[in-house]
């Protein structure tokens, strides 16, 4: 399982953990400011870094916890997160499920810091603990059949509130194609800035996809399957307009409702300028070639 990537950013790149945490309401406080076109971090500097973690972790998007910002933070720590397992079936060898510390133990020395650019509104580098993907899908056996994972998130009403109103078809269902699943860039995230993942942010184990939008990045996952079929999606399934199945950072496409040509950097400063928003999120030497000769307006 040797690694096929290199880091190029470092410590330095990472974005100030209590910048990231408090992303949203920087930006929800600007806009009660009157201040909402423009983006950034430096409106908080002064005081964020005496803010606390249960703070700073409360304002995240997690609808099993409820469509408030703040209703993760506060209804997630009900989720039991141990013991914790992962059901892989389909185009494998060794369907089963896997135990997290089993999983954990197989990876142990595959675990490391990735730093990877994350884009929304705004562009952020952000240290994840994890492994890739394609080590967990050896364990199971990949058969030659299969062009397409799909991932499942918990879905325990007794704990998740959020699941008793129809917001999507529950479960919490995402895909990639094989070879995007299989790429090093593609990790199961454990951790962030060198702590275990909070309940609202994913626990224990979340998919991370660095040049596609946020949402790909599939929460609380227990099931994975190969497949040789294009797996729903639930915010495909929601509203296909906005949300296509690849999701690829594409500043060439608009979303409906807005541009997505341009971003700014957390933490540059009130008036920080925009700057032009990256194909592939900043990695399209790595992984433009998975979609040559695609149609990315299309196939978006």
């Amino acid at each position: 399982m040797a690694k096929r990537w290199t880091n190029d950013l470092t410590a330095a790149d990472v974005t100030p953990e209590a910048l990231f945490w408090n992303r949203r309401k920087l930006l929800a406080g600007m806009a009660g400011a009157g201040l909402g076109s423009i983006a950034g971090g430096a409106v908080a500097e002064e005081g964020l870094a005496t803010n606390t973690w249960e703070e700073v972790t409360s304002y995240c998007n997690f609808y099993e916890f409820g469509t408030g910002k703040e209703d993760p933070s506060y209804y997630a720590g009900a989720m039991t997160t141990s013991p914790w397992s992962v059901e892989i079936d389909g185009l494998v060898d060794n369907p089963g499920s896997y135990g997290f510390e089993q999983i954990l133990e197989a990876m142990t020395l595959e675990e490391r810091i990735y730093r990877f650019r994350c884009v929304e509104a705004w562009s952020m580098v952000i240290p994840w603990q994890g492994f890739e993907l394609a080590d967990l899908l050896a364990l199971a056996g990949v058969q030659d059949g299969a062009k397409y994972v799909a991932f499942e998130t918990l879905l325990r009403p007794d704990e998740m509130p959020g699941v008793r109103y129809p917001v999507i078809d529950w479960p919490y269902r995402e895909g990639l194609r094989l070879d995007e699943a299989m790429n090093p860039l593609t990790i199961m995230a454990t951790g962030i800035f060198g702590k275990p993942l909070p309940n609202q942010n994913g626990a224990p184990l979340r998919l991370v996809v660095p040049w596609k939008y946020g949402f790909k990045s599939i929460k609380s996952v227990v099931k994975i399957t190969l497949t040789d079929q294009e797996p729903p999606t639930s915010w495909n399934m929601a509203n296909a307009r906005e949300y296509g199945f690849y999701s690829n950072v594409n500043p060439n496409v608009n979303h409906p409702r807005w541009s997505q040509a341009s971003e700014r950097k957390i933490g540059g400063g009130l008036f920080a300028k925009r700057q032009p928003t990256l194909m592939f999120n900043g990695y399209e030497a790595e992984v433009a070639s998975l979609y040559e000769g695609m149609d990315l307006a299309k196939h978006f």
